[in-house]
């Protein structure tokens, strides 16, 4: 049996990450439509494949070429399906663009994922990340999503408790890692809307723009100009956004911690856990602005990785091993990158 017409060999992958990374996939597929993935599916050399879903490429660095199938999700349509007295209840396809996701809800009267505005990648990556910034995580607004079963073919909806969602985490990163290809996802935005400005960046941008009582749209406007200036343009210098996650110890670990840095930034948790800032950690270990061969740190803001150019995806888990020895041996403490290495 042939091959479906739309999968396509030996394809570059330089412009489909957002570090700009070299590399190549032996086969490449656009999924457009869940008929085409069906189709797929239905090709019996499938399951002989090593096989990886792409979104966007905003949290990925490749370390090589990809000797299987490599899946980019371009699966379109955004709508409202549901609203009532308590929420909007918007659809979205994995494919489309995340940021102008939110923006067409703020543009339609719909708010309540204006703290996430300017985050790369696509709707249906959201979840797997449980992206969140600026006080909110996406899985606060997440009612369902709907995917496919790569073993068998078949349709599957995630409701959040079956997400297992956790920091930047979810269980399509864990367990369920490679095996579902989701195809859509239903947000839950409340009402009555509430804006969440207790984050001090968006605070003090508000106050900056003499705004008191402001509406999604101006949180969102304020979002962007932070996010703008802090985080560098991946069309003019390849990166994958934050790099690292903030870690978080226990209260015992960070008891020792503070007596030997009493001064270190940190963020007590409801659970007894701290959490630290890994920008800040990265920072008062000198790398800040530093450089190892062709990548480097934004000078900016410490927890970007970025592409000075040239680079491969060798030099960036150099750089990141380099940064990680340096925290493990200051503070006792493991940083654990954001973005999967494929």
């Amino acid at each position: 049996m042939t091959p479906p017409d739309f999968i396509q060999r030996d394809i570059p992958l330089a412009d489909l990450n957002t570090f700009g990374l070299p590399a190549q996939a032996a086969l490449f597929a656009a999924i457009k439509t869940p008929a085409q993935l069906a189709s797929l599916i239905a090709w019996p050399e499938w399951r002989d494949w090593p096989r990886f879903v792409l979104g966007g490429g905003s949290n990925l660095i490749l370390a090589g070429d990809f000797p299987g199938l490599m899946l980019q999700v371009r699966i379109a349509g955004r709508e409202l399906v549901a609203e009532d007295a308590a929420a909007w209840r918007v659809r979205a396809g994995a494919g489309e663009n995340w940021h102008d996701f939110v923006q067409w809800t703020l543009d339609r009267g719909w708010p309540g994922l204006e703290n996430l505005a300017l985050i790369p990648g696509t709707v249906g990556a959201a979840p797997v990340q449980n992206i969140g910034a600026y006080g909110l995580e996406v899985a606060e607004r997440f009612a369902h999503l709907d995917a496919v079963d790569l073993a068998t073919g078949k349709g599957v909806t995630f409701d959040r408790a079956a997400c297992h969602f956790g920091y930047r985490d979810s269980v399509f990163k864990r367990e369920a890692a490679g095996r579902y290809l989701i195809t859509a996802v239903t947000f839950r935005l409340p009402k009555p809307w509430r804006p969440l400005t207790g984050y001090a960046d968006v605070a003090q941008e508000l106050e900056t723009r003499k705004i008191v009582h402001p509406t999604a749209r101006d949180i969102a406007n304020a979002v962007i100009a932070i996010r703008s200036r802090k985080l560098p343009d991946p069309a003019q210098m390849g990166n994958a956004g934050s790099f690292f996650k903030n870690p978080v110890i226990n209260a015992t670990a960070w008891t020792h911690l503070a007596a030997r840095h009493p001064d270190l930034p940190h963020y007590p948790q409801p659970d007894g856990t701290v959490k630290l800032a890994a920008g800040g950690l990265i920072e008062r270990c000198g790398w800040k602005g530093k450089n190892l061969g062709p990548v480097g740190v934004y000078e900016r803001q410490a927890l970007v990785l970025v592409n000075r150019g040239g680079a491969r995806g060798a030099d960036v888990l150099r750089l990141a091993q380099a940064i990680q020895a340096s925290v493990r041996a200051e503070f006792g403490v493991e940083l654990e990158p954001e973005p999967v290495v494929v």
